[in-house]
């Protein structure tokens, strides 16, 4: 049989390709306008935002507080004045009478109520053990905002000297109040340091300052447009003002990634001799392919926070799936609109030129230099050491996760802020100088009617409790009574915890509800216990399936699933043993609590999963496509390795460099996770994609593209990957010839091309 020679048939555009490119001018004005509404529509955002949300708002103890603020607001303060009489006694005639006064004018504010004193009741909790301090306590009422509005408004008439006593402010509106404005100074100030270095960074991974700004356009106008869409969110419900820092960090983080993709394939395939329009459609048709992948991995881990019900939790699951979804379409559409019009004026402005010599490397070009060759030589020796590198990092990895088996979880209080902060001081003062641990003791809520000797008998049950220190009550009102209930120990630790359950099983003639801090610990880690299996599940679930569609492989989504959660095991060991244990306190600044808080770590682990699943993509989708082409399963990883190997870590550190800023906040939660998951992204980048990834595929060898035959059908009728095969060549025989494969893996692909 003769064979027929026939000309290669230019890439077909696909209808996205015609679609973005069709009028770039057009789209790039598009994008301008509805960036300026953007910033009209976001703007003022951060006013709208909430400190709080950690609390179950369907617990025992939410219901609880809501009830007992209604029906005893005296017993819910969450505004204090501290009264300093310097040298003199507060029980002073002089010190009094002001501290009366200024119990007054407090009262008499619009939106204040149960305005207490120590002056007024003698309560000795309210005064300090050395007589030089005493509280004025009162409620501060409406949602966050309003009290926070309502703050601003009273502050500068009660702050500072007055006669003969000075006076500061403290109370959880204080703390939450405090906390939103410094996020939002701390986020301005973390901006404006990663920006610019991000800029310089991209400059060095492209040469052209061109090239370099084209990430970070994509990256302001995803952060721009999350910052419209948190606004409207507000106006439906509650979003918390961390949020703002995923923003930022997300925004530019993967806006930059995308992008770095993108426009390094863009460039590779005009080196390769395309002209723009083929090299836009090339691209888009790979690296738009692994990016829109890499976007839905990320959303799918960051969507899993919706199944938590509080509401800082779903917060960073609104900004984190706008963000993902907003960068996503920057790339796809913004950019080779971009990149079309600039043609090979992408690599101008070279700022590197001078430190190279002679001719442009042209990548895989004969008798160039060829590009990764270090990355190249990394996995060849990890992949002819296999069992050493999988091992070795695997074990590695589980040590430096140990700390995190000693994880105590705590409530946020003032401590999240700094030591300097007005507030933080103020309770500070409370917790080393005054008796009781005021604001630390559990409330019982008792709905129904009963007898003063039933309410005797009940309280003597609840005083004979191993973990109860002291029973105050009750205080009646009608049908409605509550008792004050304080622990042996601190607010929220062991013996407090274990008294909410004594508390809840004690026999009682009337309905009790018991809430309070450690009540709200409770309940906010059995919603989360509760949830987080579900959580998980989906993350795992959805994660396997999208990684099939892209692989073909079942091995290879198992993998990925196993080792994105090894990598995230120093993250959670640092945690615990620099911010729970206190270690590096000074030098990064923070006071630690003794305990992290509870919704914090699955945060954590949303995020970082996310973003190491965003970084597998792109190395699973250059490994399938040269596997795709060669069928030669350890040339498709060192491959794989060689062509992204650059562009990952550069991917990695650009995103830590921006986490790292985040870090920078004098918030300790913020800090966290700033620093947290920037150590986690590096160690995902350079270890685990650098070592173990190679090693354990190296290890699994054929098996690693196998899927039975029903699913090797539906990944050919619905999986996507970043190649698109090569048309079979015909044999001698007339038959379609398979890619050669290596010997030791000649069943590995079978029925596995997409």
């Amino acid at each position: 049989m003769t064979e027929v020679n026939t000309p290669p048939r230019p890439p077909r555009q696909g209808g996205w390709t015609r679609f973005v490119t069709a009028r770039p001018r057009l789209s790039l004005l598009v994008a301008l306008v509805l960036t300026a509404l953007a910033v009209l529509a976001g703007g003022g955002v951060a006013d709208r935002l909430g400190s709080g949300g950690w609390e179950d708002p369907d617990a025992e103890s939410t219901y609880a507080t809501s009830a007992l603020e209604r029906a005893f607001p005296d017993s819910q303060p969450n505004f204090l004045l501290l009264v300093d009489a310097g040298e003199a006694s507060v029980d002073d005639p002089a010190v009094a009478a002001e501290a009366d006064r200024l119990a007054e004018r407090l009262a008499a504010e619009e939106g204040v109520i149960g305005v207490g004193s120590y002056w007024r009741t003698g309560s000795p909790a309210l005064r300090a053990e050395d007589g030089r301090q005493a509280l004025i306590a009162a409620r501060i009422t409406g949602d966050e905002s309003e009290a926070s509005r309502t703050l601003e408004r009273i502050a500068p008439d009660f702050r500072g000297t007055h006669g003969p006593v000075d006076v500061q402010l403290g109370g959880m509106v204080s703390v939450m109040h405090e906390m939103q404005t410094t996020i939002e100074e701390d986020l301005l100030r973390a901006e404006l340091i990663a920006l610019p270095v991000t800029l310089v960074l991209l400059v060095m991974v492209f040469g052209s300052a061109v090239a370099a700004l084209l990430p970070l356009g994509v990256g302001i106008v995803a952060i721009l447009g999350t910052n419209a869409v948190l606004r409207g969110l507000t106006e439906f419900t509650d979003v918390s003002v961390f949020a703002l820092n995923l923003t930022t960090a997300l925004g530019l983080g993967l806006a930059i990634d995308y992008a770095l993709f993108i426009v390094r394939r863009f460039r590779e395939q005009l080196a390769l001799g395309d002209d723009p329009s083929t090299a836009v459609g090339t691209t888009l048709r790979t690296a738009g392919r692994t990016v829109l992948f890499s976007a839905l991995t990320v959303a799918v881990s960051l969507a899993a926070m919706l199944l938590f019900p509080q509401y800082f939790l779903r917060s960073f699951a609104y900004a984190g799936i706008a963000v993902v979804l907003l960068a996503a379409a920057a790339a796809l559409i913004l950019l080779p609109a971009a990149l079309l019009l600039l043609g090979h004026r992408v690599n101008s402005l070279d700022l590197r030129r001078a430190l190279r010599r002679g001719r442009r490397p042209r990548p895989d070009g004969p008798g160039e230099r060829e590009e990764g060759r270090a990355w190249g030589r990394t996995a060849t020796l990890v992949m002819r050491r296999a069992p050493f590198f999988a091992l070795g990092t695997t074990a590695v990895l589980v040590l430096l996760g140990l700390p995190f088996l000693g994880v105590k979880f705590g409530t946020a209080d003032d401590r999240q802020l700094p030591s300097s902060a007005e507030s933080h001081v103020v309770q500070q003062h409370i917790r080393d100088g005054f008796p009781g641990n005021p604001g630390g003791g559990l409330e019982i809520l008792a709905e129904g009617r009963a007898t003063g000797t039933q309410y005797a008998a009940y309280k003597q049950r609840v005083a004979a409790l191993p973990d109860a220190l002291r029973v105050d009550g009750p205080l009646v009102k009608g049908d409605t009574a509550y008792f004050t209930v304080q622990p042996k120990g601190e607010a929220v630790d062991e013996p407090a915890q274990r008294l909410v359950a004594e508390l809840r099983s004690v026999d009682a003639p009337f309905d009790t509800k018991v809430t309070g801090a450690a009540a709200v610990l409770v309940d906010s880690k059995d919603a989360i216990g509760e949830k987080l299996p579900w959580a998980a599940l989906f993350i795992t679930v959805v994660t396997l399936i999208l990684v099939f569609l892209l692989t073909g492989s079942v091995l290879i989504p198992i993998q990925a699933v196993v080792l994105n959660a090894l990598s995230l095991t120093a993250m959670f060991g640092a945690v615990v043993w620099v911010f729970q244990d206190g270690h590096l306190s000074g030098p990064l600044g923070f006071t630690s609590p003794g305990s992290i808080e509870t919704t914090v770590p699955v945060l954590m682990f949303c995020m970082a999963f996310g973003l190491s699943m965003d970084y597998g993509v792109f190395l699973l989708s250059r490994i399938k496509e040269e596997y795709d082409k060669t069928g030669d399963h350890r040339e498709s990883v060192r491959h794989g390795l060689q062509r992204t190997g650059g562009l990952i870590t550069a991917a990695a550190v650009i995103l830590a460099v921006v986490l790292v800023a985040i870090g920078t906040s004098r918030v300790t939660n913020t800090k966290m996770l700033g620093l947290g998951i920037a150590l986690a992204v590096l160690m995902d980048a350079m270890v685990v994609r650098s070592l173990l990834v190679p090693s354990v595929m190296r290890l699994t060898g054929r098996a690693t593209w196998w899927a039975p035959a029903p699913l090797r059908r539906l990944h050919h009728r619905f999986g996507l990957s970043e190649s698109e095969p090569p048309p079979p060549q015909p044999a001698p025989d007339g038959k379609p010839s398979r890619p050669r494969e290596t010997p030791d893996h000649a069943d590995a692909g079978a029925g596995t091309r997409s």
